[in-house]
């Protein structure tokens, strides 16, 4: 029975040595000023509800260029214009890719998408592509008519709401206008035409919009952050989201 405990015992020394000679290794890197943090989750603690301001008052105390320990994940925190311009402009290539995240990856097909793809040879093919077929000279005077039609008409139902001293919500009315033309132009039917309600699909966009801005555990904490994610629901959230967006687009390609 005593044999049983060799294996495992030899794994854990040597993932505790392999940890020790990494740590000793990042500590000879030259590392901005940081502040203490947490064992597992680093300086999550303190990023508070309001993380801009969270993050503001700490750069009063550790300086323009801090680097915070988000669980897992080092992130290198510019306070200033100063440092701004130098990482946007003078190192702009090591700085322009967008860190991978689970939000991003469940929503966007693993990053195919162009807006959340890392900076890549991928990201530059779709890129070309995008500017070639959809934002060319040709391709946007062709959807000018459609957004004058559809500017009129939010126009002339403002007016009507206006005359009836109907309030209407601005959010709801600019969302309504964006869905339609890009609807219209992608698909060539109106919205209206393809049968989904429009409360349901502006709460479709909301809850998208939410759950790409949400907190992962998954993305900060190792090992058991999906875990978290499940039982807080997030997960499920996520995975609502990317089922029901699929819809939509399927009822528009078989009215085509």
């Amino acid at each position: 029975m005593d044999n049983i405990w060799v294996l495992p015992l030899l794994f854990l020394i040597y993932f505790v040595v392999l940890d020790a000679y990494k740590r000793s290794k990042r500590q000879q890197l030259r590392k901005p000023p940081s502040p203490p943090g947490y064992p597992i989750i680093g300086n999550l603690h303190q990023l508070g509800v309001l993380p801009h301001q969270s993050l503001w008052t700490l750069s009063k105390k550790y300086g323009p260029v801090m680097l915070l320990n988000l669980g897992k994940v080092p992130m290198v925190i510019l306070s200033s214009v100063e440092t701004a311009k130098q990482a946007l402009r003078d190192h702009d290539i090591h700085c322009c890719s967008r860190p991978t995240a689970a939000g991003f990856r469940e929503l966007s097909y693993n990053n195919l998408d162009i807006a959340f793809s890392p900076f890549s040879d991928y990201w530059k093919d779709v890129r070309k592509l995008a500017v070639k077929e959809l934002f060319s000279t040709k391709q946007v005077h062709s959807v000018k008519p459609i957004m004058d039609e559809e500017v009129k008409k939010l126009m002339d139902s403002v007016v009507e709401s206006a005359s009836q001293k109907i309030p209407i919500s601005i959010n709801k009315t600019f969302l309504d206008l964006t869905k339609r033309v890009v609807c219209k132009a992608a698909f060539g039917v109106s919205f209206e035409g393809i049968g989904i309600k429009s409360d349901g699909f502006n709460k479709l966009v909301r809850e998208a919009f939410e759950m790409l801005g949400s907190f992962s555990a998954a993305d900060f904490i190792p090992y058991v952050g999906w875990i978290i994610d499940q039982f807080t629901g997030l997960q499920g959230r996520r995975c609502w989201i990317n089922l029901t967006s699929k819809f939509p687009f399927s009822l528009c390609v078989m009215k085509i």
